[in-house]
């Protein structure tokens, strides 16, 4: 029991505390009855939703829609009696009302009624109860309130007579502060005895803007929140002037529009009514603090309504134009100045980009700084609205920049009082992310808000550094800088002495987008390398650590991808831009227009990038998976349904969680998103990875557990993403649900949008048509990459759809096979087929079904696939294959036929060439799916669990047949090697045997080769098995794999058909060309190489014009060659035959690579301006195919190294003896290398011996840079110990070791003028004559620079 300090006379007794249940007899909820059918809309009763009660203002409501009775009856809205209390419980919760009327509300609302207290005094007491609770967590985003969490707060009452003393005072109070706000109104700035007292809706006619993507370039201005955006062909106001003022996002920042004008659909125009003048109407709009007026509890948002409501004084007209007149000079004036301020920054910016760019084209087309200074004048002077930076160039200044920016988005919960430097060293301890992916997670932030703590006293503050929700407005500061000095106090080597970056993007002042440049003169991947290099430095840490997005460009290439670890960064993933048509826009200034500009580039960063939890890395959409997702968002706004046609492999599932999770986001009318599957892709990836995708987002995903845990997520009130299975859908909607209960009626009302994975065959026409009887306010958008179109469509049923677009609706975007192949965002296709040939009935299963048949499979998998499986690569970056057959049984006959190849129980054996590589080759494993195993309950399940035991005992796994889920899944895992525990040899399988499991909806990017042992499937199953192999991974890897092994004929027949329907007619760009077309082109192109270079020997001493000729011959003999290798008819043997050897194409690309470095150099020194002849052009970034090499790789034991000192933060720990295990797998590695770079080994071998003495040395830190380092100095000492022996200049005889080749010393006059012969002649009893003594000097370097030097340099 408590008292009030201060209470009107006569009251003594204590108050009570009392539950809100308490306070009334009776609570009614709410809810909205159908839109579409309009006899609902048209009653007497008022329906209140949250946007018709204004903040602060309890007992003047005036509702703006009516119901009628049937719309109560048959909705879940409640009829409530008049006199109650309407609370907002959801959206805008915290604000309430008085109604002295009987009304409904929305879903929003929770009503007390038949009050116990008095009115008047609840009404306050609840409101300052919400408000106190509110304040108390102000920073974070309340989504909403439920019932029972609202009926068990707690307020204090006193007696009936005490409430009616207390709520009639401050309802009088209320009145008075009313009444003297209109009086200050009437008199405050003039005379204005005769003003009349004016709400807006008598002032100006509102309208709203609409979105103008639909409309052709033209003359009329769109306007949005912050001013003019672009010029289009049609007009919202063709003759009237009016007042923009934003609906969401900037709300208080009103202009004038002159006509004619169009504005987006964040931007209210007001036209002024007769009698109104417009610069006046102007002024009393600036007079308004709009942001009192902001009804949300997000993004900053007006309505109609409360804008109508603002109430305003307004003299005559004649007064009206004067008072106009008065403030439109004033605003001249004020502008005048500003824009003499603005004019000299633009003076110096357009001096130094125009006139420098006028005066240095007679030197050079486009430099560097050129490009550099045209790309920031697009970005600050188009339409991007990104603010220039000349000020920011060290990471100090941007550390300031960055809390001037934090505390001016945080006044309110700073409570005026800046932050102290310790309150600031918090922050910046937040934001130093130990990789680019933390600093992603943290960007997603709580509810939208990326936000850091500061402890303040006994306080935390909570301080938003991104508000997502404030895009292109709001909160949002848009910043460009160039030129930023990366170098730290401690770089004081000569290779780190110029590190100044080119452009940077940020927002709120942390770097999200960097921009390396090079000009037309040279490749964009200098710029790739030169962000690699950048990387291993540790120049992306600090406030540079939040860096997500990466742009490369030398003025007419142009990509982008997402920020990696040095080790990590991988040029197949980078992305150009296309337009909606997939339309390359490939030129610097038009990327910047389409993907640089606000709001695309913070969009980028906040609505397209997606963390994959399983791999840790970030991934950044391509533009078609951006398209397709605007597509399906657009379609939605319409209620329109439709599907997507993305090519199988080109990232389906990444682009349906982007759609899906959308949906949900942007389309406030929709309750639920459901992402369908079939059940038996249960245990494929597609869920794992939506949960991986969503685990670092703003929205739930669940998946369903059963049908009852699937019904209880549909009455939820939660908006989520739901996965879930087309057969607990229909067995929801058919059994467990009872017509005419409340939850059916709850559920069957749901607006949904469904989202089908492998729409083709996912959902049957006669399914999905049982499922939109039901959800008869359902949205459907499909995804395949293989659509039913009139050549392959579903089976005759009745009257029911038989194509894709019949059963979705208008395909909403494409993107074929042909077209991922050109974006490279695909692989092309190599297939053969090597069934037996000349035989009459090609579908006689007893042709295959036998052990010889399989034998002489096994026999093309395990010693004919050696380039297919990726040998070449070394070991632990081979390749992995799948076979599949027609059935369980064959399966397990494979299984077990393999099994006794292994053990040396048949004729067949594994090749020595094989074995040198991989000892323990071949690892396998056999799998089905759920439904499979199910199917094949009579096959022998012993056969199964011999598998698994096999498969436990390969991994140390304790799998059993019980467990056949998690079998499965722990097998898509390791095949996919996203986890750095799978990318170890010891835990990698090289074969995985199936019926039909993995053929679909799986994603193995080292997965190279399907080996098909099974009859022609249909046009949509082929392409969808085909497309397993044809994921980009890594440079080696350059098309998917496919051997057959039956009816040759009819395969060749149904692959070309396939390929055709889905690549539009064509089978050119998917499948390349076969043997019997490779193998002549072949020996063409090594006749040519003969022509141009008939040994590899007459190489070296041609001129650069003779080099180019040789390099693009190599160049087309290598990629011959490199095709040639992975056919299985290719033998070794064969080159005899050719005229070439192994050796001899090594020592020929030994040549080439001088001769390109060579080239590089020639035309890196060309100032001359010109471009080369195009027949003189070569590909400088061209990787050789056929260049094999068993070697150890360099990075491939960095990065076991990498995962030893910095594992994952959230995998489990290991045992010290896995860890030792993990060590000791590494020094192996190590060993072989030593027989090839003993050095390098050397290093590398110190280094695992400091890290294995202490675990925690290097952690956290770049493996590769450490090594790099450690290199490094070897080269600095044996270079300063060769120059004290000889008396040499170091930095002469250092820049011949950086430029060493062929034998030949670049300077070696210029080392010999430095010599000083003297000093040495000084100190030597018997000095060698001058001559002899430069000629062994120079002996004696070269041989340091052969057996020292070249190893080290030669590894990276």
């Amino acid at each position: 029991m408590k008292k009030p300090k201060i209470r009107f006379k006569g009251y003594q007794e204590d108050w009570e505390q009392r539950k809100l249940s308490e306070l009334s007899e009776k609570t009614f909820g709410g809810g909205t009855p159908k839109t579409s059918n309009e006899s609902f809309w048209k009653g007497n009763i008022p329906w209140i939703q949250s946007s018709d009660l204004i903040e602060g203002s309890l007992f003047d409501i005036e509702p703006r829609k009516y119901i009628s009775q049937e719309a109560v009856d048959k909705s879940a809205t409640k009829l409530v009696p008049e006199n109650s209390v309407a609370i907002v419980t959801r959206v805008g919760v915290g604000k309430l009302a008085f109604m002295p009327f009987s009304y409904a509300t929305s879903q929003d609302f929770l009503s007390l009624s038949v009050l116990k207290t008095e009115p008047q005094f609840t009404v306050y007491a609840l409101y300052k109860k919400l408000q106190s609770e509110l304040n108390a967590v102000q920073g974070t985003s309340i989504k909403g309130v439920t019932k029972n969490e609202l009926l068990a707060k707690e307020i204090m009452i006193p007696c009936y007579e005490e409430q009616e003393k207390i709520g009639s005072y401050l309802h009088s109070l209320d009145n008075l502060i009313t009444l003297h706000h209109r009086k200050y109104m009437k008199y405050a700035d003039l005379s204005v005895f005769d003003w009349e007292q004016r709400k807006f809706a008598d002032v100006v006619d509102i309208g709203s803007g609409m979105d103008y993507k639909h409309l052709e370039e033209g003359n009329i201005p769109v306007y949005g929140t912050g001013g003019y955006l672009l010029s289009v062909n049609k007009a919202l106001s063709d003759d009237k002037d009016a007042i923009g003022i934003g609906r969401k996002g900037t709300i208080d920042k009103p202009y004038i529009l002159r006509a004619p004008f169009w504005t987006v659909d964040t931007l209210f125009y007001c036209i002024p009514k007769e009698n109104y003048d417009l610069d006046f109407t102007s002024c009393i709009f600036q007079n308004v603090d709009w942001k009192k007026k902001d009804e949300s509890t997000g993004v900053p948002s007006l309505s109609k309504v409360i804008i109508n409501n603002v109430e305003t004084a307004t003299p005559t007209m004649d007064e009206q134009q004067k008072i106009g007149e008065y403030f439109s000079n004033l605003d001249h004036l004020i502008t005048l100045h500003h824009r003499k301020q603005n004019y000299v920054l633009n003076t110096l910016i357009y001096a130094k980009t125009t006139l420098f760019i006028t005066k240095e084209k007679k030197k050079m087309p486009e430099l560097e700084k050129v490009i550099e200074d045209k790309l920031i004048e697009q970005l600050v002077f188009g339409e991007s609205q990104w603010t220039y930076r000349e000020d920011l160039k060290t990471e100090e200044d941007l550390w300031q920049n960055f809390r001037y920016i934090l505390e001016q988005n945080n006044k309110a919960r700073l409570d005026g009082q800046p932050l102290s430097d310790a309150e600031f060293e918090q922050v910046k301890n937040q934001l130093q992310f130990s990789s680019f992916y933390k600093a992603g997670e943290w960007l997603v932030g709580e509810n939208g808000k990326a936000m850091v703590h500061v402890q303040r006293d006994t306080e935390k503050l909570h301080l938003v550094v991104m508000n997502h929700e404030h895009i292109a407005g709001g909160s949002s500061v848009y910043e460009v800088i160039n030129q930023y000095n990366a170098l730290k106090d401690d770089d004081i080597t000569t290779v780190t002495r110029d590190r100044r970056f080119d452009v940077t993007l940020m927002i709120n002042g942390l770097p999200m987008i960097h921009i390396e440049l090079k000009n037309r003169q040279h490749s964009y991947m200098e710029a790739f390398y030169q962000i690699k290099k950048y990387i291993s430095e540790g120049k992306f840490t600090g406030i540079f650590s939040a860096v997500q997005m990466f742009v490369i460009s030398n003025g007419v290439d142009t990509k982008y991808f997402a920020a990696a670890s040095d080790t990590e960064l991988n040029p197949k993933f980078m992305s150009g831009w296309v337009d909606t048509e997939n339309n390359p826009v490939a030129d610097y200034i038009d990327f910047a227009k389409n993907v640089l500009r606000i709001p695309e580039a913070h969009e980028m960063i906040a609505r397209y990038t997606v963390l994959d939890e399983d791999a840790k890395r970030l991934i950044l959409l391509r533009p078609y998976q951006i398209h397709a997702i605007e597509s399906i968002r657009e379609a939605s706004k319409t209620g329109k349904s439709g599907f997507v046609w993305h090519t199988t492999g080109s990232g389906k599932t990444l682009t349906s969680y982007k759609a899906t999770r959308n949906l949900l986001m942007d389309i406030p009318a929709i309750d639920k998103a459901i992402f369908l599957i079939d059940r038996k892709d249960l245990d494929t990836q597609t869920t794992m990875a939506f949960q991986a995708y969503a685990n670092n987002d703003l929205v739930d995903v669940d998946e369903t557990d059963n049908v009852n845990d699937l019904k209880k997520k549909l009455k939820s009130d939660d908006r989520q993403v739901i996965v879930t299975t087309i057969q607990k859908m229909q067995i929801l909607i058919s059994k467990r649900l009872q017509e005419g209960t409340s939850e059916y009626n709850k559920i069957k009302n749901l607006k949904i949008a469904f989202v089908v994975d492998e729409c083709h065959r996912a959902v049957t026409p006669k399914t999905k048509r049982e499922l939109e009887r039901f959800f008869g306010r359902s949205l459907w958008y499909g995804f395949t990459g293989t659509p039913r179109f009139a050549e392959n469509p579903y089976p005759q049923m009745g009257d029911l759809p038989r194509t894709t677009e019949e059963l979705y609706g208008k395909r909403l975007h494409k993107y074929t096979i042909q077209n991922a192949i050109h974006d490279n965002a695909v692989l092309g296709f190599q297939v053969e087929h090597n069934g037996p040939k000349n035989i009459t009935d090609e579908t006689d299963a007893s042709a295959y079904d036998n052990e010889t048949h399989m034998l002489r499979v096994l026999d093309i998998i395990l010693n004919k696939s050696y380039y297919k499986l990726g040998f070449q690569n070394g070991k632990g970056q081979t390749y992995e294959g799948l076979l599949t057959t027609s059935s369980i049984q064959i399966a397990q006959k494979y299984y077990e036929l393999l099994t006794k190849v292994k053990n040396g129980e048949t004729s067949l054996e594994i090749d020595e060439k094989i074995k040198q590589v991989l000892p323990d080759f071949p690892k396998f494993a056999i799998t089905y799916s759920v439904t499979e195993n199910e199917e094949g309950s009579h096959v022998n399940q012993e056969k199964m669990q011999k598998s698994l035991d096999d498969y436990n005992q390969m991994f140390g796994t304790k799998y059993e047949l019980s467990q056949i889920q998690g079998y499965n899944g722990n097998l898509n895992k390791r095949l996919a090697r996203k986890d750095a525990k799978f990318k170890s040899r010891s835990e990698q399988l090289d074969l995985v045997i199936v019926v039909d499991r993995l053929l679909t909806g799986f994603d193995a990017p080292c997965m190279s080769t399907i080996f098909i042992d099974r009859q022609p499937m249909g046009p949509h199953d082929l392409i969808q098995a085909f497309s397993r192999t044809n994921r980009i991974f890594d440079k080696n890897k350059t098309y998917g794999q496919i051997v057959t092994f039956q009816a040759p004929k009819l395969f060749k027949e149904s692959v070309d058909n396939a390929v055709k329907l889905y690549s539009a007619g064509s089978t050119g760009t998917a499948i390349l060309a076969e043997w019997e077309e490779i193998e002549p082109a072949f020996r063409k192109s090594l006749a040519a190489l003969r022509v141009s270079a008939e040994t590899p020997e007459e190489v070296t001493p041609m001129s650069i014009k003779e080099k180019k000729v040789f390099v693009k011959m190599f160049q087309t003999f290598d990629r011959l060659f490199a095709q040639l290798k992975s056919f299985t008819q290719y033998d070794d043997s064969m080159l005899e035959e050719y005229g070439i050897t192994e050796e001899e194409y090594d020592k020929y690309a030994g040549v080439y690579k001088n001769a390109v470095e060579e080239i590089k150099i020639a035309e890196g020194g060309d100032d001359s301006g010109n471009e080369p002849p195009e027949d003189e052009t070569i590909d400088v970034d061209y990787e050789l195919m056929a260049y094999s090499s068993t070697k150890i790789d360099y990075e491939y034991i960095i990065n076991l190294i990498q995962n030893i000192v910095t594992p994952d933060e959230d995998a489990e720990a290991i045992s010290p003896e896995e860890r030792q295990k993990q060590i000791d797998e590494v020094k192996q590695y190590i060993d072989e290398m030593r027989k090839d770079n003993p050095k390098v080994a050397e290093i590398m071998t110190n280094l695992v011996s400091e890290i294995e003495e202490d675990e925690n040395k290097y952690k956290g830190q770049s493996i590769l840079n450490i090594v790099e380092n450690m290199k490094r100095d070897c080269i600095e000492k044996v270079i300063s110990d060769f120059c004290v022996t000889w008396y040499a200049s170091k930095e002469d005889v250092m820049y011949a070791a950086l430029h060493y080749r062929n034998g030949e010393i670049p300077n070696e006059s210029v080392i010999k003028a430095t010599i000083d012969y003297q000093s040495y002649k000084s100190v030597q009893e018997k000095a060698l004559p001058k001559f002899k003594y430069y000629a062994k000097c120079m002996a004696e370097l070269k041989k340091t620079l052969d057996e020292e030097i070249k190893p080290l340099i030669s590894v990276a």
